[in-house]
């Protein structure tokens, strides 16, 4: 073992919220042969069950494929990601032609951890982030409406965050296009968390919030992960809640 190997703890959170029926979020940890974790998060949408069905078909479908792989280098996880993602957006686009399922869809963020590197696939407006000596960075973009129209210097940030179509995405699991998938590679150096989310934790928490939760020491990971929630709830709690953090730590060698 090198002196720098990193060592990582993992804590996975769901929610319901304080005002929906069912919790359509849902999020997953899989581990492929080489012991390289994959994270994935979906939010669904759709009537009746349809969102619950998408979300969990797109973690699990991707988590099943996941566990036979061999992968440990970061272009093979990116073509991988690519490929199966789309394949995903295919099979959820199908049963949705159905009664059903009429609508369904999820947004999905995938997040593989490969020695000091998170690479991440981003479809829909969860979010991947990482807190590095107390500041959040937000390395996804919303592919939403309101975002599309900050980008085009036709609303502000602040117009946005209350705008009535807020909810409104431009790209999702289950549409009748191909998807274009965002991907990213990220360094992450020891004390770095990675903050992966459902836009129910971030309508409801601010940035200052969540740099405070994840800095305080005091609290475990899972403890973190549980305020973070908390916190949304208490703010209102208007969505489903979902969030799964990573910390790397420098081993002691």
């Amino acid at each position: 073992m090198s002196e720098n190997t990193k060592t990582m703890e993992i804590s996975l959170l769901t929610d319901i919220g304080q005002k929906r029926s069912n919790n359509q979020d849902f999020v997953n940890k899989y581990d492929n042969k080489m012991g390289v974790p994959l994270v994935v998060l979906a939010d669904g949408m759709g009537g009746h069950r349809a969102g619950n069905i998408a979300s969990e078909m797109a973690v699990t479908n991707l988590g099943r494929e996941w566990v036979n792989t061999e992968f440990t280098h970061l272009s093979q996880i990116r073509d991988w990601l690519i490929v199966h993602i789309e394949q995903e957006n295919q099979k959820i686009y199908d049963l949705g032609q159905t009664d059903d399922y009429k609508g369904m869809g999820t947004t999905v963020e995938a997040v593989a951890v490969v020695a000091n590197n998170i690479i991440f696939a981003h479809v829909g407006d969860s979010r991947v982030g990482f807190v590095h000596e107390g500041h959040y960075t937000q390395l996804t973009s919303d592919h939403s409406l309101v975002n599309e129209l900050v980008k085009a210097g036709q609303l502000t940030e602040e117009e946005a965050a209350v705008h009535p179509q807020k909810n409104i995405i431009t790209q999702s699991i289950g549409q009748a296009t191909p998807v274009e998938i965002d991907l990213g590679v990220q360094p992450l150096e020891a004390g770095d968390t990675v903050l992966i989310n459902s836009d129910g934790l971030t309508n409801m928490v601010s940035r200052e919030e969540i740099e405070a939760i994840i800095t305080d020491s005091a609290l475990s990971l899972a403890e973190q992960a549980k305020v973070l929630v908390d916190t949304a709830n208490n703010a209102g709690g208007l969505d489903n809640i979902t969030v799964a953090l990573v910390k790397f730590d420098q081993e002691d060698n």
